[in-house]
């Protein structure tokens, strides 16, 4: 994710859309650094001037690591589901699993993270994003309440 965001990819394919794994892995968790501590970036090294690299930038870093959307697939952890929605946001969260590479060799963990999205204070429309409407909107689907006739 940071090289997407710090080769200066993310500027130049400005609708590029990227889902990342595990509720953005370590990002979330790690809010601070990926904000003021990127903000940074080159201050406090000796041996290679990275100042420039925010410099070519439009903005900040922490601002491009909130335009990833990002799945559910912690294993059923709820700390890591509640510490990523909170970053990400409800718009930016979809539903997904380890599926086929679930360790439990059934639907165990998938399970859990159903148990936990319900336990959370999430409205309905909320729920419905992380568990389809963002998944449609990603990827361009229609919605299942919109039914195509053909011309």
């Amino acid at each position: 994710m940071a090289r997407l965001v710090f080769s200066g990819l993310m500027d130049r394919l400005p609708t590029l859309r990227v889902l990342a794994h595990h509720l953005g892995a370590m990002i979330p968790y790690f809010e601070g650094r990926v904000g003021p501590g990127w903000d940074q970036l080159g201050k406090r090294t000796s041996d290679e001037d990275l100042t420039e690299v925010l410099k070519q930038l439009k903005r900040r870093p922490f601002d491009y690591f909130k335009d990833f959307y990002a799945d559910t697939a912690v294993f059923g952890s709820r700390p890591a589901t509640v510490c990523g929605l909170e970053f990400y946001g409800a718009d930016h969260v979809l539903f997904a699993s380890d599926c086929p590479f679930d360790p439990e060799r059934g639907p165990g963990y998938i399970r859990d993270t159903i148990a936990i999205l319900e336990s959370l204070q999430l409205s309905e429309g909320d729920r419905d994003k992380i568990c389809f409407r963002n998944a449609e909107t990603l990827l361009g689907l229609a919605s299942a309440g919109t039914k195509h006739h053909a011309a």
